[in-house]
Order: structure tokens, then C-alpha cells, then sequence
């Protein structure tokens, strides 16, 4: 398979990470590899694996990992010589394989993904039947060389409706000796046929100590203080891990922090830098991570309430403020309520492109709001 140019982007690539093919070890997840090893051993291996769970967990450095080790392992030809059965998925870094699979440049393997539209000079938004039909001829021409065939798709999420039937129609009637991974962040959205076709690995959240090592290993040199908060701020996620360090989000989230501890009394230049931070020329991404950051203080505010009990710090000053601010049920039903319609308020505001700078005052008016009564119950006749 012929490498992509180097100045087109790969839509399955976060910014400032390596590339899933690029990882040398996938940290936790042993019991979905412990599974794939198992239908592997026991001749049950499926044409069809649907790889599932939250961005950024690992699906595809999974995937990858898996077709690397099929590509790589011989097959057992039923002989007296056949190989022993394999005890681990890992594959060493300088086989063949490997190297080829790194590159781009593995024959028997298909990369399925948002295509490069050479018009518009930008990455298509969905992938389309012609893709489908690409890799649908690949398998049909690599057949005469025999030995096993692996596809990934990359994300099948993202998928038009012809290119999901199409799909179906290659998943009802397989090719022989292929194997095709289907990286999916919300297989719901799937035809349910397809995930019908398909054996699902499902993956969770990383704790924080297999997510430190996965940044480590990426190359990230964290504090055990910076580790701490991403592992509670990323949600168990290395791609959200890396937006927030690519965006200093640590840094944000402790200026969000700050500001709402001054509630009731909202400190109206700390809001006014704030609002103007996710306002300034360039700053999309950095506007997405303050709503992302809102909304996730605002959850960690509801459940501390409600269940009585405080988060692991993420910023200096957030447990004395979420203490003082949801020290009950009521409060915390209230908070959970504020998070719906700020969230709802946040999408309507981006799809009529709203002055960003007025949302977001707008929603740290609202959250001024929702603090003063509060304050007032707390304080008592």
C-alpha cells in the first residue's frame, strides 16, 4: 500500500501524538487482548472485529496492534511442523511487518479512512462507497498472493449510508483469510446489521497509571501532579490527555477553577479574561476546551454533591470549591441542571456562530445565577 504524501493530514492522527501504527506497546486493555488471542488459538477468529469504546482509549493502537500480529504470526498448515501457538500478541519492532506496516508499505494490509479531496484541498468529512469499493478490489487482487489479508477502517463512524451497505455487503459474504477491524466511537449510530456481522472488543476508560505510561510513552514528560490531574480531567482518554496538553489545558482548567471559586460574586475581570481567551482570532480549539472545561467542573460539582464525596483535586482550590459550593443533594440537582442547559446553550450559540466571547459570559452569568440562592440556603435564616 503506496505511504501517504507528508503534507496530507491523517484524519486519524491527534496533533502532537504518534500515530497508532507508531506505538510500541498498548497500555491496559488485557482483557480484550486476552480475547482476541483466545478466538486466534482456539480457531475461532472472526472476519469481523468491531473495536468500541470512548475517543481516545486505544481502539486504534488495538487495532493496529492485532493486525500486526496477524500479518506477522505463520499460519498453521495443520502439519507436523507447525508453529507453536502464540502466548502474546506482541510482535518485535524490527520484523519485517513491522517496518512495512509503520510505513504504509504492507501489501496484504488495507487502511480504510477519510479520504484527501484534491478539490477543496481538505479532508472529506465522511467516508463514501467509493472507498469501500477500493478496498473491496484490494482484496479481490491480493488473493492470488494467498496467506492472510487485513483491513482497518478507521472509523467506521464516519461511513455514508452507501458506504455502510456496501460495507454490509463485503461483511455478509467475506473473503477468504481477510480479516477487517472496525474502529467505532458510537457503534450505535452503526447499522445494527453490521454490528450484528461483527465480534466486538470493547474498550473503557484508562486508569490513571496505564494513562501515564500511555503519554510517557508517547513522548509526554509529565509532573505526578500534572499526571494526577489529566488522568481526572481526560476521563481515562490518552487522545483527550494530549488535546488538553497541546492546549495547556491544566493551566485553563485551573483559571476556570479560580474564577468560579469567587461565586456568588462572580470576579468579573477574571471573566471578562476568560470570556476574551475563547474569543481571540485562531482560538476555536481553545473556545471547545473552555465549554469542555465548564461543563466538566459543573459534573464534578453535581456528583460530589450528590454522592457526598470529593474527586481527587484536578487544581489547586477545586475541593475547597466544590465543597463549598455542592455540599448537598439539592445542590448538587441544581448544578446537574445548569450543565443540561449550558451545554444545550453552547451548541445552539456554535451553530448560529454567537460571538464567543458574549456565550461564554453569557454562561458565566448563568452559573452566578445558580451560586447566589444556593449561597443564601447555606447562609440560613
Amino acid at each position: 500500500m503506496a505511504a501517504a504524501p507528508d503534507d496530507i493530514p491523517e484524519p486519524d492522527r491527534i496533533e502532537g501524538a504518534p500515530h497508532p501504527r507508531e506505538t510500541a506497546h498498548l497500555f491496559g486493555h488485557e482483557g480484550a487482548q486476552a480475547e482476541f488471542l483466545s478466538a486466534f488459538n482456539t480457531g475461532r477468529l472472526h472476519h469481523g472485529w468491531m473495536v468500541t469504546g470512548p475517543r481516545g482509549v486505544g481502539k486504534a493502537t488495538l487495532a493496529w496492534r492485532l493486525a500486526r500480529f496477524l500479518l506477522a504470526t505463520p499460519e498453521d498448515d495443520g502439519g507436523m511442523f507447525a508453529p507453536e501457538k502464540p502466548d502474546t500478541l506482541d510482535i518485535d519492532g524490527g520484523h519485517p511487518v513491522a517496518r512495512r506496516m509503520r510505513a504504509l508499505a504492507e501489501p496484504r494490509l488495507f487502511l480504510l479512512r477519510r479520504p484527501w479531496d484534491e478539490k477543496t484541498s481538505r479532508l472529506r468529512q465522511e467516508i463514501t462507497v467509493g472507498e469501500v469499493r477500493e478496498m473491496k478490489s484490494f482484496f479481490s487482487l491480493s488473493a492470488a498472493d494467498g496467506g492472510r489479508r487485513v483491513a482497518i477502517i478507521d472509523a467506521a463512524d464516519e461511513m455514508n449510508t452507501a458506504a455502510a451497505n456496501a460495507l454490509l455487503k463485503l461483511l455478509e459474504e467475506p473473503p477468504a483469510n481477510v480479516t477487517i477491524f472496525l474502529i467505532s466511537h458510537q457503534p450505535f449510530k452503526l447499522l445494527p446489521t453490521i454490528r450484528s456481522r461483527c465480534r466486538e472488543l470493547r474498550l473503557h476508560p484508562l486508569a490513571p497509571a496505564p494513562l501515564a505510561d500511555a503519554l510517557t510513552q508517547a513522548g509526554a514528560a509529565l509532573e505526578p501532579d500534572e499526571a494526577q490531574a489529566l488522568a481526572q480531567l481526560a476521563g481515562g482518554s490518552v487522545g483527550e490527555a494530549f488535546r488538553l496538553t497541546n492546549l495547556s489545558g491544566l493551566a485553563l482548567y485551573q483559571s476556570i477553577v479560580t474564577l468560579l471559586s469567587t461565586l456568588p460574586r462572580l470576579d468579573r475581570p477574571r471573566a471578562l479574561a476568560l470570556a476574551e481567551a475563547g474569543a481571540a482570532r485562531g482560538a476555536e480549539a481553545q473556545f471547545d476546551l473552555i465549554l469542555t472545561l465548564l461543563d466538566l467542573f459543573l459534573a464534578r460539582l453535581a456528583r460530589a454533591g450528590a454522592m457526598r464525596q470529593l474527586p481527587p483535586e484536578a487544581a489547586k482550590g477545586e475541593a475547597e470549591a466544590i465543597t463549598r459550593l455542592a455540599p448537598d443533594v439539592a445542590s448538587a440537582r441544581a448544578w446537574a441542571t445548569l450543565a443540561q442547559t449550558l451545554g444545550l446553550k453552547a451548541r445552539r450559540g456554535k451553530a448560529v456562530n454567537l460571538d464567543p466571547a458574549a456565550l461564554l459570559m453569557d454562561m458565566l452569568f448563568r452559573l452566578e445565577e445558580t451560586a447566589a440562592p444556593l449561597a443564601l440556603n447555606k447562609a440560613g435564616p
